[in-house]
């Protein structure tokens, strides 16, 4: 069976939200003070186990200066 694309876009986005931290060289308690986004929703978001809501996605990205969704090609 075929992996399911709602998946690969979390998976996609979970590795980008990761790399965005590294390159920042920030934690994730750093993160949602500066996104206002809790820990526990970032960390679940990192580890695959919570997909984050638009609003949510919306405040890190603008915290973190980049994009985290990764687009339909995934």
């Amino acid at each position: 069976m075929e992996e399911h694309h709602g998946a690969r876009v979390a998976q996609a986005m979970a590795a980008r939200l990761k790399a965005a931290l590294d390159r920042r060289g920030w934690s994730v308690a750093r993160l949602s003070r500066e996104s206002g986004v809790a820990r526990f929703t970032i960390a679940k978001a990192l580890s695959g186990e919570a997909w984050p809501d638009l609003l949510t996605i919306a405040s890190l990205e603008k915290a973190l200066d980049c994009d985290l969704w990764p687009g339909r090609n995934v």
